[in-house]
């Protein structure tokens, strides 16, 4: 049975933490700096054999990320980096995408403690808090220095973005609004999300989460100033590709106002919208081939007519009895045959990151407490973050393996034991797949780090460095 640990913090003792060995037997762990460092470098002496070593791929990418250093500015002081590295302990866990209290006791003794910086494992009571301890500005400024560390490393080209709530179903019994996510369903409980993705490399920038009750048109401009943070300085304007949810006079006036983003953003499909195209002669449709023509106008919104938007439509059809109008505006003129072709079909993946990565943690509402929620999903863009790194280095097919199935058959999966050889942590992989291919990244590492001015040495692990061995 696997450690389970209880964090508290006496007004007169020192900081410590509590260890359950079994169900039955719960002892206090010392939080004491000297403590916890000791008992790390016994595990290192003892040395660990498990199943979990492929997690250890992960430290390269957090130091390139510089993982360390934003956990610090975020995580409380507390001796010994204690908060640090139960935040660590958080990205792990959402890389593995656990689910549950079992799978939580269970990931003890096979290397994944050690890979965190310490000797056991925190309980749910010690990680809520931990980010109990937290407000949503302090997940929000997590957010942002983590993009703009991203965007440095050429995550996101920032050409096109798309706009996308996030709805999990939740089963509270708290009081809120019942929403649905399409006329098919009934309406239900639901926690919110918004994201932000660049849906050329389909990466997440940034997030929002908020109650039920709150709109888009309320939330869209939060996200957007994010986003805006993180991209800064920028040489041109992202196209921002959103949906019907988004098609509000509030929130295309407010873009247009920032003037920092361009938004294109499809009209409903209302007898009010659709009954003035057809009206319109035909020759003010442009030709492009058979059976698809484009319009370009402007328009005014009759409740509020400044500012003033460009209006896109493309009609289908052959003949004027089979012609079907789609329109959309947008808060600046643009080429509507690239837009309307080429740049809003690109918006649709962001349902597949929804698909391929949501086991992180987005993909179950858990508590309720936003400031909780909030700070356990950016975590889980820190573990988003390091394996699509991981991702780059990875042989096909593993690369395109999505979330569940990397943490299933790779992090899960992979044999080795890990020992100390001087400075030098020496994680050894036993029948690692195309092993060929990773040795070319992970053997030498430190040298490697040093080459690409990352510093090898690995802080939460008290500055040993990391090397790996395929056998």
């Amino acid at each position: 049975m696997g450690f389970k640990k209880k964090l508290y913090q006496p007004s007169s003792a020192p900081l410590t933490v509590s260890s359950q060995r079994t169900k039955r037997k719960v002892r206090k762990e010392s939080g004491d700096p000297r403590t916890i460092e000791r008992q790390v470098r016994q595990l290192l002496a003892d040395k660990i054999n498990g199943n979990l070593i492929g997690l250890w791929l992960l430290i390269p990418e957090h130091l390139r990320l510089g993982t360390w250093d934003l956990l610090q500015g975020w995580a409380p002081p507390a001796p010994s980096d204690l908060m640090a590295r139960l935040a660590l302990q958080l990205i792990h866990e959402s890389a593995l995408c656990m689910n549950g209290a079992r799978e939580h006791r269970t990931i003890s003794q096979r290397g994944f403690e050690l890979l965190n910086g310490l000797p056991f494992v925190a309980t749910d009571t010690a990680i809520h808090q931990l980010l109990d301890a937290h407000t949503l500005e302090q997940a929000q400024r997590l957010q942002v220095a983590l993009g703009k560390i991203r965007y440095t490393l050429g995550h996101f080209p920032a050409r096109l973005l798309a706009l996308d709530p996030h709805r999990l179903h939740s089963t509270t019994q708290r009081q809120m609004l019942r929403l649905r996510k399409d006329r098919l369903q009934s309406p239900a409980k639901m926690a919110q999300t918004f994201f932000c993705l660049d849906v050329e490399s389909s990466q997440p920038l940034c997030f929002t989460s908020a109650s039920s009750a709150r709109s888009v048109s309320v939330a869209t401009p939060e996200l957007l100033r994010m986003t805006q943070d993180i991209l800064q300085p920028l040489s041109a304007k992202p196209l921002v590709l959103a949906d019907c949810e988004h098609h509000t006079v509030e929130l295309l006036s407010s873009v247009a106002q920032a003037g920092a983003f361009d938004l294109f953003v499809p009209m409903p499909l209302h007898e009010a919208t659709i009954g003035p195209l057809r009206a319109l002669p035909p020759e003010r449709f442009r030709p492009h081939w058979p059976g698809y023509a484009t319009l370009k106008q402007p328009f005014r919104f009759r409740s509020a007519p400044d500012p003033e938007f460009v209006q896109f439509v493309q009609r289908t059809g052959e003949r004027p009895d089979q012609w079907q109008f789609k329109p959309f505006l947008c808060t600046a003129d643009r080429d509507e045959l690239q837009a309307l072709t080429q740049d809003y079909p690109q918006r649709w993946h962001i349902e597949s990151f929804f698909d391929n990565e949501q086991a992180l943690g987005w993909n179950r509402a858990g508590t309720l407490n936003l400031n909780i929620r909030y700070g356990r999903m950016t975590l889980a863009l820190f573990a988003q973050a390091a394996s699509y790194m991981l991702r780059q280095r990875l042989p096909a097919p593993i690369a395109q393996w999505d979330a569940p199935h990397l943490a299933k058959d790779f992090f899960r999966a992979l044999e080795g034991d890990i020992r100390v050889h001087d400075d030098t942590v020496c994680v050894t992989l036993y029948n690692c797949p195309q092993a060929q291919a990773f040795k070319q990244h992970y053997e030498n590492l430190p040298a490697k780090l040093a080459a690409e001015g990352v510093c090898p040495s690995v802080p939460w692990l008290y500055n040993f460095k990391l090397d790996f061995r395929f056998k």
